[in-house]
Order: C-alpha cells, then sequence, then structure tokens
C-alpha cells in the first residue's frame, strides 16, 4: 500500500478525495490517501503552498511531492524541500487559460469595448482589421504560452512568443534574451504575459519595456502579478501609450478595494480566473507521477529549482 498524503487547504479536500481515489485506482495504484499520515510512513504528498506543512524535514520516505498549483514560486525556496517537486500542468487548466486568453484578445481585436460600453448612443462604425493584419506577442512559452499561441494562429494571427531561453513552437516567431525582447515589444500590439514569477521577471513590464510597445497597444496579464511594475503601467496608461489593461493577477490578492486599479477607467481587473485547476484533470495528472515513481520512471513536469519553475 502506498501512503499518499493530501496536503492542502482543509477546503480542497472535498473537491479532490473522490478524484484522486477514482484516478488512483484507474492508474492500477493501491493507495492509502489521507490528510493524516505519520511522517515517516508518507510515500507522495499531494500539495498546495497555502498548506500548514512547511517543514519537509520529517518525510524521510518521500519521493516527491506533487504540486497541485501550476505557480510554484511559494514552495521552491523552501530549504526543507530536498525531493524533487513537480509543477501541475493540467489540461483542464491549460483550456481554461486558452479560453480566457482568446476571449480577452478577440475583445481588443473585434474592438467590443466600443459597442459594449456606450452610454451615448452614439453610431460610429468600425472595421477592425482581420486577424492576419495584427500581431499578438505572447511572453512566455511554456505549457500555457505555447497553448495559447497555437488558438490564436488558428484564428489567423500573426503569433510571435518570447522566452529568455531559445524555444521552437509551429507557426510562432520565436524570439529570446534581451535583444528579443525589444524586437517582441516593438510589434506587440496585443501583448500577454504568462511568464513565471522569478527574480528575473520580476517588473519585467516597466516604465522602459512599455514603452517599446506601439502607442494604443494593449496588455494582458493572466501570468504573475510581480511581472508588472504596476506605477509603470498606471502611468502608460494615463498617458495613452497603453490603450487598455486586462489584470487577473496582482502582488497582493484579493485586490485591496482601494487599490488604483479598480478606478482606472482603461483596466479591467478580473478575481484570478483564468485558469483553475480541475480536481478531475489534475487528479489524472498527479496519479500519472505516482504511477511513474513507482515504476522507476521519470517523473512529469518537474521543477528546477534554479531555475523557479
Amino acid at each position: 500500500m502506498i501512503n499518499v498524503l493530501f496536503a492542502a487547504h482543509p477546503s480542497r479536500w472535498d473537491i479532490y478525495e473522490k478524484p484522486l481515489r477514482d484516478a488512483l485506482i484507474r492508474a492500477g495504484i493501491p493507495a492509502n490517501l489521507a490528510q493524516d499520515i505519520a511522517p515517516a510512513d508518507v510515500d507522495y504528498i499531494v500539495y498546495a503552498p497555502n498548506s500548514d506543512l512547511q517543514n519537509f524535514t520529517p518525510y524521510s520516505r518521500a519521493k516527491a511531492v506533487l504540486n497541485l498549483w501550476a505557480g510554484v514560486e511559494q514552495i521552491t525556496g523552501n530549504k526543507t524541500l530536498k525531493i524533487p517537486l513537480a509543477r501541475m500542468v493540467d489540461p483542464g487548466l491549460t483550456t481554461g487559460m486558452v479560453e480566457w486568453v482568446t476571449g480577452h484578445v478577440m475583445r481588443y481585436h473585434l474592438g467590443m469595448d466600443r459597442h459594449i460600453v456606450n452610454p451615448n448612443h452614439v453610431w460610429k462604425p468600425h472595421t477592425p482589421p482581420l486577424a492576419a493584419e495584427r500581431t499578438v506577442v505572447i511572453l512566455g512559452l511554456g505549457a500555457l504560452g505555447t497553448a495559447c499561441s497555437q488558438m490564436l494562429l488558428k484564428l489567423g494571427f500573426s503569433v510571435t512568443g518570447w522566452s529568455r531561453s531559445p524555444k521552437e513552437v509551429a507557426g510562432v516567431t520565436c524570439l529570446h534574451g534581451e535583444n528579443g525582447l525589444r524586437r517582441a515589444l516593438a510589434q506587440a500590439e496585443i501583448a500577454v504575459t504568462l511568464l513565471p514569477d522569478t527574480a528575473a521577471t520580476t517588473n519585467l513590464i516597466n516604465a522602459q519595456t512599455l514603452a517599446q510597445m506601439p502607442r494604443g497597444a494593449f496588455l494582458i496579464n493572466p501570468g504573475r502579478g510581480p511581472l508588472i511594475d504596476d506605477a509603470a503601467l498606471l502611468a502608460a496608461l494615463d498617458r495613452g501609450q497603453i490603450a487598455h489593461a486586462t489584470l487577473d493577477v496582482f502582488r497582493t490578492e484579493p485586490l485591496p478595494k482601494d487599490d488604483p486599479y479598480w478606478a482606472h477607467p482603461s483596466v479591467t481587473v478580473t478575481p484570478h480566473i483564468a485558469a483553475e485547476t480541475r480536481a478531475k484533470t489534475a487528479s489524472e495528472t498527479i496519479a500519472e507521477n505516482i504511477r511513474r515513481g513507482e515504476a522507476g520512471e521519470p517523473f512529469i513536469n518537474l521543477v528546477d529549482r534554479e531555475l523557479g519553475y
């Protein structure tokens, strides 16, 4: 019997217990799944960073920590964690992100706001360009950025992607490094940020990089709050350098009621809803990693501790 500890916020147990048990059975894994297992007996830890479990030292037998979240920045710096850490790459989460990003890209591309918000009933026909005439830039070509870029390509957009290191994505103009970032931003009529939160990406969207974008560009951030220098973005919005921003993630969540983003006419705030882990599909991913661990196969979605993702 394999002991699997569920170490997440107690409210998540009711959501995950049955899908996890079902996924483990389908994977042929005889498992004791519980919220309370003696640390020395635990084989795998299904984990969320807001768990009370912060000291991994007593878990001497554990083979891996399987994160329920796509983001791992709250755990990668934990000095007591010495075993493999896998981040969540969930097909349901990916699909949700693709749908959310595509919706907001199309909103900006088609200029929907001018018709949705039209209190003076102004009749002013406007014909948007075709998708092929619009460049969308994806900052971050991990699993989520790649999936979003593929959907936007199917819709006909010209898609450029940027990453810190070289990547290849079919149909996407892939750029990397500092020079690549400048080239990407220069053509970013609509920019989508899907980068991890690391020391290298903090405040990547700042006064200098915002100024490199075409005047009147749009910014969509479903990635991480610290990617954006908030004061710089508000200033760019005030002067029209950025026409509008849709922000789903923030440094402080929930976003404080007095935060200037709420009141800014050129900002849409969404409450961290772009992509949510789905219990059923996430449970399949976790069960597969446990199966791999028991079979002596490499874990999937392992985190590189040096890179932080």
